[in-house]
């Protein structure tokens, strides 16, 4: 995610991590309220998570959702939808807890038998007629509706366009659009089917898996071929054209755009190809089997990583006042993410820094190559107000709580340009080669699975050939800036 105006200077079966499942295991061990012989009342669940406790379910691997949608054309009413969640139990069940929120659920079954339901905070919990055996593969079906009206007080999910819908759901609001496990730390595969009226487009993460129209409507179906957080998911219905080329090694692109900014946009989606190209040379090739634009006729106030389908208003594309170095570095840290937040996803939130610091990064990065803008000077300028942030928001790697009902604002400058910063004193503390290394084979040990703060210091240190955890205990967790290597001349706070 990347705010606009930026706040910064100048953002089936499935392949698994071990990792992923083993912490899942472990918090379900930890849950006696839904384990087999827990007690009867329906009780909201979590993982653990620092900053949001309440957010993904113990006791079960998701391994695929196919989710159907079937919208009627007017986005102020609710969508009628069923979710399907294939899943393995990793710990005997009497019930399932299932992040869900905002939404009319009319029935659920689980492994084709209806099962007992109710919500208890913002979890959906369910109860099988027979308890399920640790190592069981189960099938939630849930009938519900999606509300694209918000409710007082929250944030994201569907986000209401001029001409249809989109989904915004980072950081936790995956779950007020559809029955979720909803934390990054359980990243599955999705297929998605969406019914609309037939004069409207709809598109959805990964590539297309077949259309059928039916009367006055059109049924789309798009199916990712690589594990996805919750958060990143992506379905777009509105007039929209979709744009069509070629880019590296003959990847498919595909952009999204409003019909009538066609050619208007052109000048933009063109691109792509090229930022592509340079992400690739700096970490490998691209991640995933598809890429492409959304652009969404609303006001966001950000733009979003969702995966091979990034989120961008439209205003960022049309205002004046936005210079074409700027746009530029914009896109690239959106198409950045595919590697480094998508592809490579984080464990815990406390690991947003690994997501947007490196993000922030090849922004910096492409500008200074690009466009001649000099990644020193913004990283001096950085550092400059780096104490500042993280008195405000807290460390890169430790950072503070959102405010209530404002998740967004845990998006602070601390996670961009102040987690660039540690990047930038990495780079100056082991050499640029050893940097490009470790970039490099970051995102190929962590490709399609989840990883923390601890694998990125162990593996640095691995690659830089010696133990850099002091370095990092001070640039991440630290109250106080580190003095910057190869600049004792810089100041914080000045």
């Amino acid at each position: 995610m990347l705010l606009t105006p930026r706040t910064t200077a100048s953002r089936p079966k499935v392949l698994r991590t071990p990792r992923v499942a083993a912490a899942l295991i472990a918090a379900a061990a930890s849950t006696a309220l839904l384990a087999a012989g827990a007690p009867s009342p329906a009780t909201p669940l979590g993982i653990g998570d620092r900053l949001f406790p309440h957010l993904g379910n113990p006791g079960y691997d998701v391994e695929s959702y196919d989710i159907a949608f079937t919208y009627s054309g007017d986005n102020r009413k609710p969508l009628d939808a069923i979710t399907k969640i294939y899943a393995r139990a990793t710990d005997n069940l009497d019930r399932v807890n299932l992040d869900f929120a905002h939404g009319t659920v009319r029935s659920v079954e689980l492994n084709g038998e209806r099962a007992r339901f109710e919500s208890s905070g913002e979890d959906l919990v369910v109860t099988p007629s027979a308890s399920v055996g640790r190592g069981d593969r189960i099938l939630i079906t849930v009938r519900h509706t999606s509300d694209p009206v918000p409710a007082k007080d929250s944030e994201g999910g569907w986000l209401r366009t001029a001409d249809g819908l989109a989904m915004a759901n980072q950081a936790d609001a995956a779950h007020r659009v559809f029955p979720c496990n909803d934390h990054p730390a359980d990243k599955a595969q999705f297929t998605f089917r969406i019914t609309a009226p037939k004069e409207l487009t709809a598109v959805a993460n990964g590539v297309p898996a077949g259309s059928t129209r039916n009367g006055g409507s059109t049924t789309w179906a798009y199916r990712s071929h690589h594990p996805m957080a919750t958060e990143l998911a992506q379905v777009s219905i509105g007039r929209s054209t979709v744009v069509h080329r070629e880019g590296p090694h003959g990847l498919p692109l595909r952009d999204v755009v409003p019909t009538k900014d066609r050619k208007l946009l052109e000048r933009w989606l063109k691109k792509t190809p090229g930022q592509i190209g340079w992400m690739e040379q700096k970490v490998g090739q691209y991640p995933f089997e598809v890429y492409g634009i959304l652009v969404a006729q609303a006001k966001t106030g950000f733009e979003l990583e969702t995966q091979t389908l990034s989120l961008f208003e439209r205003e960022i594309f049309t205002r004046p006042e936005y210079p074409e170095w700027y746009v530029d570095a914009v896109m690239v840290h959106e198409l950045a993410h595919q590697w480094f937040g998508d592809s490579v996803s984080p464990r815990s939130w406390s690991d947003l820094w690994l997501n947007e610091g490196h993000a922030t990064w090849y922004e910096a990065l492409f500008a200074e190559e690009k466009s001649d803008r000099p990644l020193v000077d913004r990283m001096r300028n950085a550092y400059r107000q780096s104490d500042r942030w993280r008195a405000a928001g807290g460390p890169p790697a430790r950072p503070k709580a959102p405010a209530p009902g404002q998740k967004i604002s845990l998006f602070r400058p601390v996670v961009y340009d102040g987690s660039a910063l540690v990047l930038y004193a990495l780079r100056q503390e082991i050499g640029h080669a050893a940097f490009d290394r470790l970039e490099r084979r970051w995102v190929r040990m962590y490709r399609d699975g989840n990883a923390e703060t601890a694998d990125f210091v162990r593996l640095a240190s691995q690659v830089s050939g010696r133990d850099l955890g002091g370095f990092f205990d001070s640039w991440l967790y630290a109250e106080k800036t580190p003095p910057m290597p190869g600049h004792p001349d810089w100041s914080s706070g000045k």
